[in-house]
């Protein structure tokens, strides 16, 4: 062999000074997005105590160079550490987040077709027998009437909250939206 000629092959080589930069900076950005989650979450999040500890202070940080200085020091601590299983877990919430984004909307087109057509009533009915009618009638009507009245929102929003309620109960209809008979006002 010629010491001119390379004899490996480029998964062999060391990564250049660049490469591990970009890892490095990654797994600082992974590290920030632990920092930026709920205590609730931060929890569900498999990773060593001292990685824990470490974010949970970042949180605790106010100051600009000491957050930053924090940050750093979790993205060092995140070299140690494997980070799929952590990918996974902030995925599985973004997934969650966008469901959840998904379904308000489709309880908020649900009521605003609710409050332009009453026979939309008639589908809640046939999709959820014990649905408290009666309520949707008064909510509905009562929605109609701020409406008009320029008044603020309050019906509106119940019955937001109510549709939402019967959606808890049964999840999403077959038809658009979801709702289901839960008998909360909410």
């Amino acid at each position: 062999m010629h010491p001119n000629e390379p004899d490996t092959d480029a998964a062999e080589l060391p990564a250049s000074k660049t490469r591990r930069k970009k890892e490095m900076l990654e797994l600082q950005a992974l590290g920030e997005a632990l920092v930026a989650l709920s205590g609730e979450r931060l929890l569900r999040v498999p990773m060593p105590d001292a990685l824990r500890d470490a974010v949970l202070e970042a949180q605790r940080i106010r100051q600009h160079g000491a957050r930053r200085r924090q940050l750093q020091y979790v993205g060092r601590l995140m070299r140690d550490v494997d980070p799929e299983p952590i990918r996974r877990a902030l995925d599985e919430f973004a997934g969650r987040s966008r469901e959840q984004v998904a379904r308000q909307h489709r309880i908020e087109d649900l009521r605003d077709r609710l409050l332009a057509d009453e026979s939309v009533m008639q589908q809640i009915a046939e999709h959820w027998p014990l649905a408290d009618l009666q309520q949707l009638r008064v909510l509905r009507r009562n929605a109609l009437k701020e409406q008009q009245l320029g008044k603020a929102p309050k019906a509106y929003r119940q019955l937001f909250r109510l549709l939402r309620a019967l959606d808890d109960g049964a999840g999403r209809p077959d038809w658009d939206d979801g709702q289901e008979e839960d008998e909360h006002e909410g």
